[in-house]
């Protein structure tokens, strides 16, 4: 009972403190409008923390984090949803000019197509304005190297899982079981391929024809993209390296997937270079305070009190069945 009676008093300081702030924010955009000097500004979701020293004045390189299976029900390093943040990151780095260029720190096996070509976008867009360097470290697979093609230098290790491109719908087929256990699957459907990758039967070839036809329409897409971004020959690579492979950095150097070798600190020398700013500091975007998150972690907290979660599988190994993936195949049982 104290302890909750802490909690509620805490929560409402924090509400109070909040009130008061927005009530001086409210009282101090009033007084601009009534001088005519209000300015409209892009509010900054992030707050940034010095990694490497340097001189101010000569500007910012900015670290974005990709990190784990890209999805969009994936939450983010910085926040929420993953792919989402990384889009508001590159904006705000992209609107503020001390910023002279990124690197995307990027420890990725891949994910979903949609989400991975949004990332891949986004970073398109971004190196319309300023560099972005795109720094791999111990794998930048698949879908994670789908998105690479968006950017101005990629870079990673010589120990660094990369490539595997490639596209991968899986499902499970359960026929054998529900005839050992007593159960039958009915299913009442509109069209022919309305229960399509249905587990409790087997595909028919047309369906198998329609699911492989689906999967070498975005393998195309994917190809295509590496091929323009690396001035490589699509009919070469679809003959050679783009059939699903996990290649090492060396020789995703040697076949011209990236465009270094290195460290991650060799990452920031080329960001500097790029961005023209041989003495700017480097910084890492975190995730900028709010009472809202305040809230919502009491709130989870409390959640937590109550329930209990059990994960037989890892949840990046948890693959929802008939989606499609750009991922290795050992992530895709």
């Amino acid at each position: 009972m104290k302890k909750s009676g802490c909690a509620i008093v805490i929560l409402f300081l924090a509400l109070c403190a909040s009130i008061f702030v927005n009530g001086l924010l409210v009282l101090g955009l009033g007084a601009k409008s009534a001088t005519g000097s209000l300015s409209v500004e892009r509010p900054k979701k992030f707050d940034e923390q010095v990694v490497v020293e340097g001189d101010a004045k000569a500007g910012k390189i900015v670290i974005i984090p990709l990190e784990g299976i890209i999805s969009y029900s994936a939450s983010g390093q910085l926040g929420d949803s993953l792919v989402e943040d990384l889009k508001a990151a590159l904006q705000q780095a992209a609107d503020d000019p001390t910023v002279k260029a990124v690197v995307m720190s990027v420890d990725s096996p891949g994910g979903e197509v949609t989400a991975s070509d949004a990332i891949y976008h986004a970073i398109k867009q971004f190196t319309r304005r300023k560099p972005l360097v795109y720094y791999m470290t111990s794998i930048g697979a698949s879908g994670a190297y789908y998105a690479a093609c968006g950017a101005s230098w990629v870079m990673c290790s010589d120990t660094t899982f990369t490539g595997s491109i490639g596209v991968i719908i899986s499902t499970l087929n359960y026929k054998d079981l529900f005839g050992k256990i007593g159960l039958q699957s009915v299913v009442f459907k509109s069209g022919k391929f309305k229960d399509l990758l249905n587990g409790a039967r087997e595909m028919t070839p047309e369906e198998q024809a329609y699911v492989q036809g689906l999967v070498m329409q975005t393998y195309g897409k994917f190809v295509g993209i590496v091929a323009k971004s690396r001035s490589l020959d699509e009919t070469g690579l679809r003959n050679g390296i783009a059939d699903g492979r996990v290649l090492s950095g060396t020789d995703a150097l040697q076949d011209k997937l990236v465009d270094q070798l290195g460290y991650v600190e060799d990452a920031y020398a080329k960001a500097r270079e790029l961005g023209g700013a041989p003495g700017a500091q480097v910084v890492r975007y975190k995730r900028t305070f709010s009472f809202a998150k305040l809230f919502q972690a009491f709130g989870q907290s409390s959640e937590a009190k109550t329930q209990v979660h059990i994960d037989l599988l890892d949840s990046a190994t948890q693959l929802k069945p008939g989606r499609v993936y750009l991922l290795p195949t050992f992530f895709a049982p």
